[in-house]
């Protein structure tokens, strides 16, 4: 077993990313990105691999305590820090202190400043009852909640979320000590910690550090619940209310969230779960499905789930309408079988997509650990054959990445996103599985990585005939 990040690891992903970022922008000089999103990539990419291998090797045999503090103040440090820089650095670049191209993080803090003085019980009703649909609903709720304290400020609430952000490093810690063990659990956190997706949306006014919060908060209460002996009505109430308070973030998540538990309960050992305990929390989840079938939720998930089809069909016309020719190409079935290395970083400027590029380091980076991924998930169906231990959080991430693979959002970031923690995860579980012969997998990975990334760049020029 590898315990820690192999320093010759880290040092190759830095490598192929420096002579990636170095072919693209020489290729495509014309298109090459702004110097500010340059360094942003290589500031993600080169602190990802050099901490991720420092920490984890340092930290080996740290006592738990002081392992989890350590973790959580530089997890919060760095949040903190990136969000107060991105509040400058939007309002120099765009006038005001939202990202580019600013769409649904204007509207969540023009819905909050609406709310501000208005009754908790009207805000809740507006939000949940005299609505057709409460995906966002509950981040909005949230925000509204947060301003009776912090008032109109843009600035205070990205740092509590950072805070929520930073805690979900700790819980991943916990979710994946109990699936792949403490050296897994322990690399599985450091890399949460510093991968740069999780800290970028720290940044913004954007729902994703709390709902990510959530969605792992369910994941590892439903993984104790599941493993625990002992177990009793708040062991029990927890998972399902935050698998329900999903929905009010984004329906399809719910929807992952609760076919993982019931997928979980089928397929976990007897000799983990118990019989009288499956049966018993079988009967718990069938009440919790009737309770929500014939609502709202139920209503938006059959309508997501009947147009899903229509939704991608309409996103690629729409793409094709404004000069993307060959996004009528990536279909579900195309983008299905990546869905554990998605998305592509965007290296080259094209239509003004400014928030992929900052983002592109972080990209690259989960393309890079696709390959400890891939291992992960052959080992576990094929060699351990541990897959039944795996079922919670395995059922969670093939259900909800395939879900959006097959829409009209198979590679954007932000969608992607809650399948991460998940991923790293199995990634930290790939890097302890590492021998001589799975070696040579990601040696050739190693290749596969860079031409993904150039691939996609070309491909992104290609289909608006800019070259």
């Amino acid at each position: 077993m590898v315990p820690y990040f192999p320093k010759q690891i880290a040092t190759k992903g830095i490598y192929i990313y420096l002579g990636l970022l170095t072919a693209v922008s020489l290729v495509f000089f014309k298109h090459a990105m702004s110097i500010d999103f340059l360094i942003m990539g290589v500031m993600w990419v080169v602190g990802f691999f050099l901490l991720s291998n420092l920490c984890s090797k340092k930290w080996q045999e740290t006592p738990q305590k002081k392992f989890l503090i350590n973790i959580f103040l530089i997890a919060l440090g760095l949040r903190w820090a990136w969000a107060i820089f991105a509040y400058i650095y939007y309002f120099l670049k765009t006038g005001i202190p939202f990202e580019f191209s600013a769409g649904d993080s204007l509207w969540y803090y023009d819905e909050t400043l609406g709310n501000v003085h208005a009754n908790i019980k009207d805000v809740w009703d507006y939000l949940f009852i005299h609505t057709d649909t409460i995906s966002d609903s509950g981040y909005v709720f949230y925000l509204s909640l947060l301003s009776k304290i912090t008032g109109e400020s843009i600035l205070l609430p990205r740092l509590i979320n950072s805070i929520f952000s930073a805690a979900t490093v700790l819980l991943i810690y916990y979710l994946a000590k109990r699936n792949i063990g403490e050296e897994g659990g322990r690399m599985a956190a450091i890399f949460a910690c510093f991968m740069p997706n999780f800290i970028f949306y720290c940044g913004t006014h954007l729902k994703e550090p709390l709902m990510v919060f959530l969605m792992v908060a369910f994941l590892e209460r439903a993984d104790y619940l599941l493993r625990s002996k002992k177990y009793n009505v708040f062991t029990i109430a927890i998972p399902v209310l935050l698998a329900l308070s999903l929905f009010a973030f984004r329906t399809v998540l719910g929807g992952a969230a609760v076919f993982a538990f019931v997928t979980a309960l089928v397929f976990t050992n007897t000799s983990v779960i118990g019989k009288a305990k499956r049966y018993m929390l079988i009967g718990w989840g069938l009440l919790a499905v009737f309770t929500i079938t014939g609502g709202t939720i139920m209503n938006e998930s059959e309508g997501l789930w009947e147009t899903r089809n229509e939704n991608q069909a309409a996103k690629r016309s729409v793409q094709t309408a404004r000069g993307n020719q060959w996004a009528k190409y990536a279909t579900g079935t195309v983008m299905a079988p990546m869905m554990f290395v998605l998305p592509f970083p965007t290296m080259v400027d094209v239509d003004e997509q400014y928030n992929q590029q900052m983002v592109s380091g972080g990209n690259y980076v989960r393309n890079f650990l696709g390959g400890f991924v891939l291992i992960a998930l052959f080992s576990a169906i094929f060699i351990t054959k541990n897959w039944r231990s795996l079922s919670l959080i395995g059922s969670f991430v093939i259900a909800y990445l395939g879900i959006v693979s097959t829409s009209g959002f198979a590679n954007s970031e932000r969608f992607l996103l809650p399948g991460l923690p998940v991923l790293l995860i199995m990634a930290a579980y790939g890097v302890t599985l590492l021998n001589a012969k799975n070696y040579k997998f990601i040696k050739i990975w190693y290749w596969v990585v860079p031409v993904m990334g150039f691939a996609w760049a070309f491909f992104k020029l290609g289909s608006r005939g800019l070259f």
